[in-house]
C-alpha cells in the first residue's frame, strides 16, 4: 500500500495551482469574487492540493493543506523518476515549486485510489 493511499478520503483539489494558492491566501483582494477561486472568508478556508518542489538536487512532490494563517505538508514522497523526464519537458529544470504535470496527476491519483 502506498503511503498516499492513506489520503483517499482528503479533498484534494486536483485544479489548485500554486499560483492559484497564493492569490487565494496571501494576496487578498487579488483575485475576483467571481473567478474560479474566490476569496478566502476565514482561516476555516482549506484547500488540499498537490505541489512539485524543485528547490532541493531532486524534486519532490509535497500534499500541501493551506489556510489563511499557515500552509502545512501532509506527506512529502519522491519524484517518481519514470515520470522526470515528462516533467522537464514541459517545466525545464528551474528551481521553483509547479503544478503536476497530467501524467504526474494520474499517477498521484492511481497511488492515493481516486482514479
Amino acid at each position: 500500500m502506498s503511503d498516499l493511499a492513506h489520503f483517499t478520503h482528503h479533498p484534494i483539489d486536483w485544479n489548485l495551482t500554486p499560483e492559484h494558492a497564493v492569490t487565494m491566501y496571501l494576496e487578498w483582494g487579488n483575485n475576483d469574487w467571481h473567478a474560479e477561486y474566490p476569496p478566502v472568508r476565514s482561516k476555516s478556508d482549506i484547500s488540499t492540493y498537490f505541489v512539485v518542489d524543485t528547490w532541493n538536487a531532486a524534486p519532490v512532490i509535497r500534499l500541501v493543506q493551506r489556510n489563511s494563517e499557515q500552509a502545512t505538508d501532509l506527506i512529502v514522497i519522491p519524484f517518481p523518476p519514470e515520470l522526470l523526464e515528462d516533467f522537464y519537458e514541459q517545466n525545464g529544470k528551474s528551481k521553483g515549486i509547479y503544478t503536476p504535470t497530467p501524467a504526474l496527476k494520474a499517477w498521484l491519483r492511481r497511488q492515493i485510489g481516486q482514479e
